[in-house]
């Protein structure tokens, strides 16, 4: 019997926040009109899919892009606080121009991916949140073998679980896509974490994608 575990890991449909590139983190943001209409797109492009289980972040702009999922796919998501956004600390709220103005060192090292640099205020580090969901992914994978999981969430959770399957340093400058609402397959087996498809949005009419960490 095989424990291969099958991901399906779908990040939230727009935001107002995303539109004007604008840090959310742990702050609740609904999606937009766009975002709405992204996440029913995805659920159509998942119909014909079957899950054995669903899990999403708790922060509405996911939660309620996997609640449009669900409408097509049967299988309601359970939330995961562990599967939020990294904490972005006293960056939250603002946009990255306004970061970059008033906390100039701060953003400097942020956009150097310093994996222990974590934000003043509470946030975390990349490091740290990269720990965080490790141990969130491992634990559904544990939960599930041999199944095929529906995950929705947040751009910076899939920066780091694509750095993880693909063996990419956190450090790393991004040059992979993470668009709202695409499709992206993992497994994990015996051998690891790897790729089976990523960025999958020919079901959008288009996508954002912002830098970095979106």
């Amino acid at each position: 019997m095989t424990t291969a575990v099958r991901f399906c890991v779908v990040r939230h449909g727009e935001t107002g926040w995303n539109a004007e590139h604008r840090l959310q983190g742990h702050i609740d943001i609904a999606l937009n009109a766009t975002g709405i209409a992204q996440a029913h797109a995805s659920a159509a492009q998942l119909a014909g899919h079957r899950f054995d289980a669903a899990y999403t972040s708790d922060l509405a702009r996911a939660a309620d892009t996997a609640r449009i999922i669900a409408t097509q796919t049967g299988v309601p998501a359970t939330p995961c606080a562990e599967l939020r956004e990294r904490h972005y600390g006293l960056f939250q709220g603002l946009t990255h121009d306004q970061a970059r103005s008033r906390h100039p060192e701060a953003y400097r090292r942020f956009e150097a991916r310093e994996a222990d640099f974590a934000f003043p205020d509470g946030g975390e580090s990349l490091t740290g949140f990269a720990a965080r969901i490790h141990r969130a992914f491992d634990q559904l994978a544990d939960h599930h073998p041999g199944e095929q999981v529906l995950v929705v969430c947040h751009g910076g959770v899939l920066d780091i679980l694509y750095r993880r399957a693909s063996a990419r340093a956190l450090e790393a400058p991004r040059d992979f896509a993470i668009p709202n609402a695409a499709l992206n397959w993992v497994v994990r087996d015996a051998t690891g974490w790897r790729i089976d498809a990523w960025a999958q949005a020919a079901h959008l009419a288009a996508a954002r994608d912002e830098l970095p960490n979106a």
